[in-house]
């Protein structure tokens, strides 16, 4: 199935209770699949159409806090209409769960592969995780509900999945087994729910001297302690299902690497068999693969990274700072504590193919010494 099809099911298998979405291309198909499946009565829930995203974000998490697991999807343009209530859902402490297809951002127009539109919500107070495989992407909506959920964390989750490599793109599939999955994931409990017996207020008003500030620390705080629900729920969800997601990072080939590079999305996988096919030649090279950006594994990267004699970091973004949105990520991540040579590539944008040999060329940049930051495969040179 697509990757589109396989989250659809993810949502179903979930037991969500509540959608409601914008159609934007490419993630339209959804909840096309969705609304097929609550007409056909497969699904025991209810679909509202809302006559934009910002809309679908405030209906589903009016829906949440009425108790009811509620479920979204978008991309591009539609994510970045959605922004403000991003801030809104994570501050509510809402345990939503959302999928992004990822898409170029505009002008020009472009409905190609692009991570810049996720990495323009990356701090909005929603964990995130980018999808390799059809598979998880259907798997993360299921962990996904239950990492949210956590009492600990309450914090929405944000699934992403490249535009039309995985979207459009069939794979074959494993489907659970329904009754294992209502054992492995619990009917929403959640503490702070509308009970019109005993009426509250959401979303009140705070001075500087109310408790704003500390319920932005809490929201921080809770995003760090996310790091150990991710870690025992993919461990719960191997035992349970026989797929391992590692965490929040993927190392493939890193035991005795001199050279590495980190990847997120699809280019991971043709970063792993850029890998298996250097190693063949006795190149000791290897790839971590980024699942979870927030919370962002900052030690997982130090410990996978430190006896390298170089490392690259793979951004599929536009970032205007000082490098990629990921290189950025890693080398305050490495600061004060590495002194491993960092490089810095960004390829990918709009779509635009990145090749076997552009990655291969990337980790043999490595060997220079001369850490740099590249744009890759860019008309009139890097």
């Amino acid at each position: 199935m697509t990757g589109n099809e396989a989250v659809a099911v993810g949502v179903k298998l979930a037991r969500v209770k509540f959608i409601s979405a914008y159609p934007i291309t490419p993630q339209t198909t959804i909840v096309e699949k969705l609304a097929t499946m609550i007409a056909n009565r497969e699904l025991d829930s209810r679909y509202v159409e809302v006559e934009s995203e910002h809309s679908a974000m405030a209906a589903i998490m009016s829906s949440e806090l009425a108790g009811v697991r509620s479920y979204t999807a978008t991309s591009s343009q539609g994510l970045l209409y959605m922004h403000e209530m991003l801030h809104w859902a994570a501050g509510q402490r809402l345990p939503l769960v959302m999928s992004v297809v990822n898409r170029a951002i505009g002008p020009p127009w472009n409905i190609w592969s692009d991570q810049s539109d996720t990495m323009s919500q990356k701090d909005t107070g929603w964990m995130q995780v980018y999808c390799e495989s059809n598979q998880e992407a259907m798997d993360t909506i299921i962990m996904g509900y239950k990492i949210a959920e956590d009492h600990n964390i309450l914090l929405p989750l944000m699934s992403m999945e490249d535009a039309f490599v995985l979207s459009h793109t069939s794979e074959p599939v494993s489907i659970p087994d329904q009754k294992a999955v209502d054992a492995f994931l619990p009917e929403l409990d959640l503490d702070f729910s509308i009970d019109t017996e005993h009426p509250r207020g959401y979303g009140s008003y705070s001075t500087p001297d109310g408790p704003f500030m500390e319920l932005k620390k809490d929201m921080r705080d809770s995003m760090t302690k996310s790091r150990d629900a991710i870690v025992k729920v993919t461990d719960e969800f191997s035992e349970a299902f026989g797929r391992d997601y590692s965490g929040l990072v993927e190392k493939y080939m890193m035991e005795d690497a001199e050279y590495a590079l980190i990847a997120s999305g699809s280019l991971a996988s043709t970063g792993k068999y850029v890998v298996q096919k250097m190693r063949e030649k006795g190149q000791k090279v290897g790839l971590i693969r980024i699942r979870f950006y927030r919370p962002f594994p900052d030690d997982e990267i130090f410990r996978a990274t430190r006896n390298l004699k170089a490392l690259g970091v793979l951004d599929r973004s536009v970032s205007f700072g000082t490098g990629g949105n990921t290189y950025i990520e890693v080398a305050s991540s490495l600061y004060g504590r590495s002194t491993v040579p960092l490089f810095g590539f960004t390829a990918g944008i709009g779509g635009r193919d990145v090749k076997v040999e552009q990655i291969e060329g990337m980790l043999n940049t490595l060997k220079t010494g001369k850490p740099g930051k590249y744009w890759i495969n860019v008309k009139g040179g890097d």
